[in-house]
């Protein structure tokens, strides 16, 4: 695709403007926050607990978005949590790729018993419900970054490799394959230079799409005490703090609940945005 043809695609795809918008602004909030926080994430005092929001009453100096039940301000935290949400995505959304992708790739190249075996390995993964095995995985390896990096490989690896599968299934037998046999190519060369450049448009897009379901994910497992190890904020403890307050101190649930439902909107609006752009049977 020319550069100018990507260029007005991604002008008229409002979805990808608007969660590109916001995916922009919430990471350079979140990664530049060391340099314009005052107040320390994980420090408490009892005796500013609860401390409704003052908004821009004090400057940054003051409590923005108040204070939870132990004292310690939702504005740093907010955008703590966010930096490591962010980070956590990332490479959430990274490994499992990588994972799905040689699997993929090596399925559907060689096909036959190799592709049987991880196909069907495959399958039952997709037969186990997501939050389920997550649990499972974090209960028994224990809470901690490195074992919610290990359930979200677990978990995500499957659509990658289908998706690769697929679309390697579809040129493993075309011309230029075959033109790279003749003149002697191993596999592994075949692979590396032949065929995993013509996946890259559908796991880009793909990779896109997951990085809002990863970011729920680890909010999910972190309500339930299972992700993010304290006293490290993340969106999802917050807000599983916050909830015995909800009536008294509403602040503590709706601040980091909506900051988490704009951020998964908004890169599901830019994985939305990607497929638009990257389609080939997009002609608009």
């Amino acid at each position: 695709m020319k550069k100018s043809e990507l260029l007005r695609r991604m002008k008229k795809s409002k979805f990808f403007v608007i969660g590109l918008v916001i995916a922009v602004f919430v990471t350079l909030a979140a990664f530049t926050s060391p340099l314009f926080v005052v107040h320390d994430p994980i420090q408490s005092d009892l005796r500013k607990r609860l401390i409704s929001p003052e908004f821009l009453a004090n400057g940054i100096n003051g409590y923005i978005l108040g204070t939870d039940a132990l004292g310690q301000d939702i504005f740093t935290r907010l955008v703590t949590g966010c930096r490591i949400s962010l980070l956590i995505a990332a490479a959430g959304v990274l490994i499992p790729a990588l994972i799905g992708t040689a699997l993929g790739a090596i399925a559907g190249f060689f096909g036959g018993t190799i592709d049987n075996v991880i196909m069907r390995i495959c399958d039952i993964q997709l037969s186990i419900p997501t939050m389920v095995l997550a649990i499972t995985v974090m209960a028994i390896f224990g809470n901690s970054v490195p074992n919610l990096l290990l359930v979200l490989a677990i978990v995500g690896w499957t659509s990658y490799t289908r998706v690769v599968r697929g679309s390697v299934m579809g040129i493993r037998n075309s011309e230029f394959i075959q033109a790279s046999r003749v003149l002697g190519a191993s596999n592994a060369r075949i692979l590396i230079t032949q065929v995993l450049p013509c996946v890259l448009t559908p796991l880009i897009i793909l990779m896109s799409q997951q990085i809002g379901f990863v970011i729920l994910t680890e909010a999910n497992l972190s309500f339930l005490g299972m992700g993010v190890p304290l006293p490290n904020p993340s969106l999802g403890s917050m807000i599983a703090d916050g909830r015995e307050y909800i009536a008294t101190a509403p602040w503590t649930v709706v601040v980091p609940g909506v900051t988490l439902m704009i951020i998964v909107l908004a890169f599901n609006f830019l994985g939305d945005g990607v497929r638009d752009i990257l389609d080939p049977k997009n002609k608009d």
